[in-house]
């Protein structure tokens, strides 16, 4: 049986300095999809222990900033980054960010499994549809929706959900990704802001 500190992907991200092997995903889907080009503004859900945080960092200019949202605290701070320990569920950006706006949300929020594929899965949709509450909220016209969702019933549904608020819907598998999870990404681009 194989550790987790033998993962590659877990030595490269202590050799950089990151703090969660996760960063390459977003820097996969960055490379592939462009999602980081022009962005100023970023908000991160679910994001502790902070490492898709760190990347965007590296990618914004120094006016920019990265809203950070977890229930768990992040592993670092930053002049650039606003970190809210709270629920993102009736999450209120107006004091903080008043006429600014989102070019891009983040969601790597995951369950905490139970094992229980069904459960698990419907759980990994309760939050990814939370999260897509969250970038209709808050996203400009024309912004990005970056989303995690585990494999299962709901993949068809969820997917015609961000059809109906974005131009175009991609689907990405990182080759960071854990062999034996059912994780996807979904990378929405374009939001269709309603009046």
């Amino acid at each position: 049986m194989r550790k987790w500190n033998d993962d590659p992907f877990t030595k490269k991200a202590k050799k950089e300095n990151y703090e969660a092997r996760s960063v390459y995903k977003l820097e996969e889907i960055d490379k592939r999809e462009r999602v980081m080009t022009g962005v100023t503004n970023v908000l991160d859900l679910g994001a502790a222990p902070g490492s898709w945080t760190q990347y965007c960092l590296k990618k914004i200019p120094a006016q920019g900033k990265v809203i950070a949202v977890d229930l768990a605290p992040l592993g670092f701070s930053h002049p650039q980054v606003i970190f809210l320990q709270e629920s993102i569920e009736g999450l209120d950006l107006a004091p903080i960010i008043g006429s600014a706006q989102i070019d891009l949300v983040l969601s790597d929020m995951a369950p905490k499994t139970t094992g229980v594929h069904d459960t698990d899965v419907a759980r990994s949709f309760d939050l990814a549809s939370l999260a897509l509450e969250s970038a209709k909220r808050f996203l400009k016209p024309g912004g990005i929706f970056i989303v995690k969702l585990f494999m299962g019933d709901s993949f068809e549904e969820y997917r015609a959900l961000l059809r109906s608020s974005f131009e175009q819907v991609r689907i990405l598998r990182p080759e960071s990704t854990r062999k034996h999870s059912r994780e996807v990404f979904f990378v929405a681009k374009g939001f269709k802001k309603s009046p």
